[in-house]
């Protein structure tokens, strides 16, 4: 028989086991920074790996099941270097961080960070935020031409500017060129007034609105005016032979064949090409073949190229976007193999 006096230490003693402390020494030299406002790169760190942890100066206190201890000590520790080198990170990015090396903790986050970090001005860095992000940034910097091909909102397109912009910036490339399909997405817009610009505008907005997240206003203002940033629809491409330049197609998943070719073949001398799309989001009228998904054939094994496909845990939005992608997914899925489709 057991007395029942002798289970409560027994289960304090297991509790006890359940929940240990770990401090942690942070090394970086601004703490404020460190923890962000409100301590909320702290809470990131807490919600992520489900821990708590405390600040007393600069030293934290960690607490929680034991494998999220040693887990979350790891982080802060890494964390702490990145910022001693001088690697600031916002609550996001110290939460993608958590993410990261929850996935792999054998992950160098140090390096990572410092390998995976585009430059565009003097105090804005852009930092990848997954695996493929990372091997994204790497294929351009070794190959002339890649294709970043994925779902909405995994960066292919935000990262290929901050790429050409820091290209620019290091004066390695004197021009950026930014090319879309003018394309409506599965719905017909009509007549659009005004002149050529006016009427192209509406399909390059997403374009335009990486350049303003890097560069300030007057920046971009004044490059656009000399013609070192150039922002156009893809059927201004013919024809041209682009020398010392950052080129990006957009939305190429709305690219025929034949525009597909004919975007490929403007590469010219030190130049770099990034095609990015959606193959699950063509636009294209009925029988026309899609140019993205054809030259994936096509261009496949070709030496001095690559592709980088990215999939839903590459999402960086919101993180509804990663669940309503997988549910698409699942859902076209479930409907090709069914016999009898559903309308």
């Amino acid at each position: 028989m057991t007395v029942g006096g002798a289970s409560e230490p027994n289960a304090a003693l297991a509790a006890e086991e359940a929940s240990v402390s770990r401090r942690v020494v942070v090394s970086a030299l601004d703490l404020s920074s460190f923890f962000g406002t409100n301590d909320e790169n702290l809470k990131a760190v807490e919600k992520v790996l489900g821990v708590r942890v405390a600040a007393r100066g600069g030293e934290l206190s960690v607490d929680g099941p034991p494998p999220a201890v040693v887990r979350a000590a790891d982080v802060l520790g890494k964390l702490s270097q990145l910022y001693a080198a001088g690697i600031v990170l916002r609550r996001d990015e110290v939460r993608d961080a958590c993410v990261i090396y929850a996935r792999d903790p054998t992950l160098d986050l140090k390096a990572f960070f410092t390998e995976s970090s585009v430059k565009v001005g003097p105090q804005r860095m852009i930092v990848a935020k997954t695996i493929n992000q990372k091997r994204y940034i790497e294929s351009i910097r070794r190959h002339d031409v890649v294709f970043g091909i994925g779902p909405a909102g995994t960066g292919k397109t935000y990262l290929a500017i901050a790429m050409a912009v820091a290209a620019l910036v290091e004066r390695s490339k004197k021009r950026i060129i930014l090319a879309r399909p003018a394309v409506e997405a599965g719905e017909k817009l009509g007549f659009l007034p005004g002149d050529l610009y006016e009427k192209v505008h509406p399909y390059l907005r997403p374009l335009y609105d990486a350049l303003y997240d890097m560069l300030d206003t007057d920046t971009v203002t004044r490059f656009m005016a000399k013609g070192t940033i150039e922002v156009a629809p893809i059927a201004f491409m013919r024809g041209r032979t682009l020398n010392d330049s950052f080129i990006i197609l957009d939305e190429a998943q709305n690219t025929t064949s034949e525009q597909m070719k004919m975007f490929l073949t403007r590469l010219g001398f030190n130049s770099k090409t990034v095609i990015t799309g959606d193959v699950t989001q063509v636009d294209l009228p009925p029988g026309r073949v899609c140019g993205l998904k054809e030259a994936a054939r096509v261009l496949a094994g070709v030496p001095g190229l690559d592709f980088v496909h990215f999939d839903d845990r590459d999402v960086v939005r919101h993180p509804l976007v990663q669940s309503i992608i997988r549910a698409y997914e699942a859902y076209i899925a479930a409907q090709s193999s069914s016999p009898e489709r559903n309308p």
